[in-house]
This record gives C-alpha cells, structure tokens and sequence, in this order.
C-alpha cells in the first residue's frame, strides 16, 4: 500500500455505501442484468445473466453522495492528478470493490483486491511525495479536510505514519514526484503561504505555519525542511463540520483572485508580515503601512486614512469614534517609535481592532465585495455624506 489515506478513505465509504446498497435491495430494488455468451467446451455459446452492478450504482449517485464518509474519499482522489473526475472514479471503483456480491456485503479481500488495481494505476512509474506542517491555532471537527491544489487539513493522528513529533492539526501537501520537475518541496512552502493566508483572512482568529515542515517520498524517512512560515497564532480558528464547504471554497476563490502585483498585493503582503510578528508594535506599523497603501496614498500629513477608514468599516453614526481611534492608532505608532507613552490605556486592543478592519477590507476586497480601488469608494461615500449633510436644514 503506498497511500494509506486514501486507502482508509475509500474502505470508510465503501462499507458505507455497502450498507446502503444493501437496504436498497432488502426493501425491493432490483439489480439490472445482461445476457452475456461465454464460449463453451464444442464452441457452444453459453449464455449467463451478469448484474448490472455499474449501473445500479450510477442511479443512486444522490444517496451515495449523502454519506458521511463520501466528502472524504472524493477529497482523497481530487488530490490525485491521475484522477480528472474524482466522482466517477469513486463510482468505478465501487462497483469493483463490491463485485458481484451477493446483497451488496461487503468483504475485506474483494476490497483489497480492487484497491490494488487502484493504486497501481494511480501510481506506477510515478513516486508520490507528502510534505507537511503543523497548522498553529486551529481547529478542526473533522478528521481531515480535503482542500483544491493537493492540500489538505489533517489531523496528526489521521495522517498515515506520521513522525511522533506532529501533533494538532496539519497542513498535508500531495504530489507526485517526477524527474526533472520542481522538488515538492518548494510547490508545498508556496501552498503553504497560500493556506496560511486564506485561514487568516477567512475569521478574525489567525493561524499560523509551525517553523519546520516534515517531507517524505513514498514511504521513505521523514525529514525536516523549512516551512515558510513563522508568527504565533492569535486566537483559536475553529472549523465545524458545517462550516468546511465554506472555507474550502473561500481557499480556491482566493487561490484564483489573489493578485501579485499593485497596491493590494502589497498590501496583503504587509498585512501577512503583520501577523507574523511577535510585537505589537512591530503589528501596528505593518498593518498601518498596509492601510494607507490602501486608502491614503497622499502621505500621512493628508490624514485622510481615518475618514477613509470609517466610512468604509462602519455605519453613519459610528463614523467618527472609528476615525478618532484610527487617529490614536498613528499617534500610538509614533509614540512606540520614539519611545514616549503610549497616548491609549490598551495598545493590544487597538492594534488587534485595526488588525480586524484590515482583515475585513482585503477578505472583501479579495472576494470581489468590495471594488479593488478602495480608495476611490471610501471618498464616494464621503461626499455623498457632505452632499447629504449639505441639504439638510
């Protein structure tokens, strides 16, 4: 067995789905047969009925996909690159694994039979490479969770020989390995950052990668390399099972919008190196630098990143608190670099509410909420609102 989850993954749902097919039939439902010759000893035909098992797996797709290990083998074979339409290879094998049984039953070698044709055609002539790394500040409910791009989030004890050392939750990077293509290694730090960045954006608690990752091929030793990520998580992400469609759509729309250049991509750089920091003035100046990247591209003298600010992260009425704390939130910058007291009783909090409407302005922006030119909106609004004012009596 060169892959045990996708092997555990599959045998979860094929009892499953054994189960199911099961009762189906104990309460009436028929399998379909063919007719088929087969040569006999004097060149006879000898005709035999053969179920239609394909068939009477494919008409029930919408049971089969209700179960609750079906979300988990299809995440198993998306990972696969040999595998375009994971469904119908899901749907293939079943059909292999349990044969012409009678009533459906499952059975363990009919199973490890047709999982060794799977895996020897996934996988012959190709080595499979797995790069991991722990996943600091969060939670998930399930076991594992398949993400787009050969990601996945698994729990340490889930992951098949997984080194003593790992525990929590994991980032699980799958690949296979060829010569003379880029090492899985460094497709796995990219991916990584990627993840690390859509966890962050996706709540207020942010994540953070574990220093070191693990990486093996096959099932080789597992060896240290570095993971591309470093920070403390803030806060705890949890993820319920209701909630893991959500994020594994918010990780590919973010995969697909983020971009690499212009204000925004450097904002979400400063913001990422923001969360990476211990120091919650190191925080402040990183998140400040992203904002008025954003909404103050004049300078600091302008001082237009308060109403800015406030016009885009709160309603009317809250407008002008919000613009005085971001004020403080400059002077506390100031304050921190020369030394002098801070001029707010709780610095943290400060930092962490920007932090949060930095957070809010970019996952929007990112998903298409919000127009790239924040900037541009927030002084619309603004002069909408003196309009407004203006005609008022």
């Amino acid at each position: 067995m060169r892959d045990g989850r996708l092997s555990g993954a599959l045998r979860a749902y094929t009892e499953e789905a054994a189960a199911l097919l099961a009762a189906e039939t104990a309460a009436g439902a028929e399998v379909p047969f063919e007719l088929a010759a087969e040569p006999g000893r004097r060149g006879t035909p000898l005709y035999c009925y053969r179920p239609l098992t394909g068939r009477f797996i494919a008409e029930r797709d919408e049971l089969l996909a209700r179960l609750p290990c079906a979300p988990a083998a299809l995440g198993a074979l998306a990972r696969i690159p040999r595998v375009p339409e994971p469904a119908g290879e899901l749907r293939a094998f079943l059909a292999a694994a349990l044969g012409d049984a009678p009533g459906f039953g499952f059975a363990a070698d009919r199973f490890a039979a047709a999982y060794a044709e799977l895996e020897r055609r996934l996988y012959d002539g190709q080595s499979r490479a797995t790069v991991f790394v722990p996943v600091l500040g969060l939670e998930l409910e399930s076991a594992e969770l398949p993400l787009p791009g050969g990601l996945s989030l698994v729990a340490a004890e889930a992951l098949d020989g997984a080194p003593g050392e790992a525990a929590g939750v994991l980032a699980v990077f799958e690949r296979p390995e060829r010569p003379g293509e880029p090492a899985a290694a460094g497709l796995a730090r990219a991916a990584f950052r990627g993840l690390a960045t859509a966890l962050r954006l996706f709540d207020r608690p942010a994540p953070a990668l574990g220093p070191v990752a693990w990486s093996r091929v096959d099932d080789g030793a597992w060896r240290l390399v570095p993971s591309g990520g470093a920070g403390q998580p803030r806060g705890v992400l949890r993820i319920p099972a209701a909630q893991e469609d959500e994020l594994r759509a918010f990780v590919s729309l973010l995969s697909r919008r983020t971009p690499r250049d212009g204000e925004l991509a450097w904002a979400l750089h400063r913001y990422e190196l923001g969360c990476a920091q211990v120091a919650v003035a190191d925080l402040l100046s990183d998140h400040l630098l992203a904002l008025r990247a954003l909404l103050e591209p004049e300078g600091t003298a302008s001082g237009r990143l308060p109403p800015r600010l406030a016009a885009l992260c709160a309603e009317r009425p809250d407008r002008p608190a919000l613009a005085e704390r971001v004020a403080r939130a400059g002077q506390l910058e100031r304050a921190l670099v020369t030394g002098l007291a801070p001029p707010v009783r709780d610095p943290a909090a400060l930092t962490l509410e920007l932090a949060g409407h930095l957070r809010a302005l970019l996952r929007d922006a990112l998903c298409g909420h919000l127009p790239p030119d924040l900037r541009a909106l927030a002084d619309e609004i603004l002069a909408e609102e003196t309009a407004e004012a203006a005609l008022t009596p």
